[in-house]
């Protein structure tokens, strides 16, 4: 998911790292541990080791369990740092192979584990830790999208043309880095009534938030974000001496980069923009519940409205074979781009996001549309079909896609096509990766990518409990 200079091809099982030290014990006859070895585990939670047990007990098909056993544990096992410092949790979440933290990945990546709080109590201090450092994060700047754990780290994007500092991995600024950590605090609270974590810090970085997104409105200048870099990545760097071709202000948000951190056409990007009213309204309920803070609650929710017409107004055009759809990205003036990325927020993941009611006539015309070869970034290939997009290259998709589209589908055949394409393209490593080429899964980009691998098992574990009969 991240910039090409980070890309790790390979062909064969997973990083060493990754790998159990003891391959001679297996789950089945043919399937070799290569969940990493319980002493070398970062965290354990007795809640999430029970759906493990119970997935395994219970469903049939022995490849889809020992992925299962791999994948869903990911996160924990390899990727979160925990602290507790004084009774305050505090979570550093790298994304795999990048010693770093992304506010979308780190929510993105503990998601799966919000319905686990109620059973195991070490767990929910885990996840209220993330909140905590997300908070931090977005204190010390909100357009940056990447931290490092080391707040005077000096990084190898420092001399990028934009405000670095200390302690920033990566400053590319994306409308869903500041609507991840919003849906992570409101689901917590949702799921535990815990209000601990939603401080007078956490307040702060909401008011950051609400002062972001109205400043990337850009109703009277380019506001005080550019960004540009020296590569040979084009998209890597944003044009017009960093602020992007011109929009026309309309009530959209404008986002630089996309959730692939590859830099937008048109800034308004609209899967982006659903995502933010969607947690522009959670976070002025949060601000009216919990912090009885009424004025910044009104500031929020009047954004949240304003946005939610702009979008009616300009995101949605009308193709000659799918009628009426959403643009991936608008300018304003009348521009659009008919596409969808692999990385969620897409305009194919919006239901899951909460966005768009899944039975929404326009998703199901776009979803027909992003399905299909009328989306560039759609490939079709005699190992597997899906959205990919312009990060890694052409006829490479990405298994977040497939899980998208799994996780937004009530059509039976489709959820089974979905697990059987994944379940045949890991390339024997029993992992998901970023990507793999079309034809050909063992050409494969990242073998340790935390975040497919925990939505995939998501995927799974959301199909045992409702559809189980799908995972024979």
């Amino acid at each position: 998911m991240k910039r090409r200079i980070f890309i790790k091809q390979a062909g064969i099982i997973g990083s060493a790292s990754m790998l159990s030290s003891n391959l001679a014990h297996a789950i089945a006859p043919d399937f070799k541990v290569v969940r990493v070895a319980p002493s070398k585990r970062h965290f354990k939670s007795n809640a999430v080791e029970s759906a493990i047990t119970e997935f395994s007990k219970n469903v049939k098909n022995k490849e889809l369990a020992w992925l299962f056993n791999n994948c869903f544990p990911n996160t924990l096992d390899t990727t979160v740092t925990y602290s507790n410092n004084a009774g305050r949790p505090d979570t550093y979440v790298i994304t795999g192979d990048i010693d770093a933290m992304w506010l979308r990945d780190s929510t993105a990546q503990v998601w799966p584990y919000l319905p686990f709080m109620s059973k195991d109590t070490k767990l929910k201090d885990l996840i209220a830790g993330v909140i905590n450092r997300q908070v931090k994060c977005i204190l010390k700047d909100p357009y940056a999208n990447a931290f490092y754990g080391d707040d005077n780290k000096v990084g190898e994007w420092a001399h990028d043309l934009t405000k670095m500092q200390p302690g920033l991995h990566e400053r590319k600024w994306e409308i869903d880095s500041l609507c991840y950590p919003v849906r992570l605090a409101y689901h917590y609270w949702k799921n535990t009534g815990d209000t601990k974590p939603f401080d007078n810090n956490w307040q702060q970085a909401v008011k950051a938030i609400l002062k972001t997104f109205k400043e990337q409105q850009r109703k009277e200048n380019d506001g005080p974000y550019s960004f540009q870099r020296r590569t040979a990545w084009a998209t890597d760097g944003v044009p017009m001496e960093g602020f992007g071709y011109p929009v026309k202000p309309v009530g959209l948000i404008c986002s630089s980069f996309r959730p692939s951190d590859d830099a937008t056409v048109f800034s308004f990007l609209i899967p982006s923009n659903f995502f933010a009213v969607t947690s522009l309204k959670q976070a002025s309920e949060m601000m009216a519940v919990v912090a009885k803070d009424q004025a910044t609650s009104k500031e929020l929710s009047d954004l949240a409205i304003e946005v939610e017409n702009a979008l009616k107004e300009h995101a949605i055009v009308t193709h000659p074979k799918y009628g009426k759809v959403y643009a991936y990205e608008v300018n304003g003036f009348g521009s659009y781009n008919l596409m969808d990325d692999a990385n969620i927020p897409s305009l194919l993941a919006m239901p899951y996001l909460g966005s768009v009611d899944v039975n929404d006539s326009i998703y199901q015309n776009t979803r027909k549309l992003l399905l299909s070869t009328d989306n560039p970034f759609y490939y079709k290939g005699t190992a597997a079909e899906g959205i990919g997009g312009p990060h890694i290259g052409k006829n490479m998709i990405w298994p977040m896609s497939i899980i998208a589209r799994g996780l937004t589908s009530s059509n039976d055949e489709e959820i089974r096509y979905c697990i059987k394409t994944l379940q045949n393209t890991h390339a024997g490593t029993g992992f998901m990766h970023e990507s793999f080429h079309k034809d050909n899964p063992e050409k494969f980009t990242r073998s340790w990518f935390a975040w497919t691998n925990t939505i995939f098992g998501e995927f799974l574990w959301k199909t045992y409990q409702t559809k189980p009969n799908l995972l024979s």
